[in-house]
């Protein structure tokens, strides 16, 4: 996964008004997805400094590391999301519950588009979205059950639900 520059954690909002308005109507929702504030991220933190705090099990010799990224999948899969909503547990879940693994994404999409440096991908959400209002509070960590890395993968994602603006 040498392609990838770093992991961050992002918040992919739908405005479900305009995202209904547009079902009704036959239309696209791009609107209701591509909002003022629709997807904030936390600050993007560099492969190397994300991993670097991990052990690398070394499960050969190949001189050029091509194991690594096997390694790196692995341990992204055990990492926990979590999503918070005023202080209560919304959505929980491991990277490795996810129906796709981030190399599998990354090679579809390849087939897709150009890919190309500065492109982010989200690669989905568990089980649980539900409504946010005004004023809510959002915090989105990714960590290790067992604390790993202060308990953080990293930084957290934190944000207010603000007023809609039409």
């Amino acid at each position: 996964m040498d392609h990838i520059y770093g992991y961050s954690i992002g918040c992919d909002l739908t405005r479900r008004d305009l995202q209904s308005d547009a079902k009704q109507k036959g239309r696209p929702w791009d609107a209701a997805k591509g909002f003022d504030f629709s997807c904030p991220l936390s600050p993007i933190v560099p492969q190397e400094e994300v991993f670097k705090s991990l052990p690398l099990v070394n499960h050969g010799d190949d001189e050029n590391n091509h194991d690594r990224d096997d390694t790196h999948e692995e341990k992204l899969k055990k990492m926990q999301l979590i999503l918070k909503v005023n202080g209560s547990i919304r959505q929980q879940s491991s990277i490795g519950c996810m129906i796709y693994s981030v190399s599998e994404i990354i090679s579809h999409l390849s087939e897709l588009f150009r890919l190309q440096a500065g492109d982010l991908i989200l690669t989905g959400t568990p089980a649980g979205v539900s409504e946010v209002n005004v004023g809510d509070r959002v915090s989105i960590s990714c960590g290790s059950s067992s604390g790993g890395i202060d308990g953080n993968f990293l930084m957290p994602c934190e944000f207010v639900i603000g007023p809609q603006n039409h």
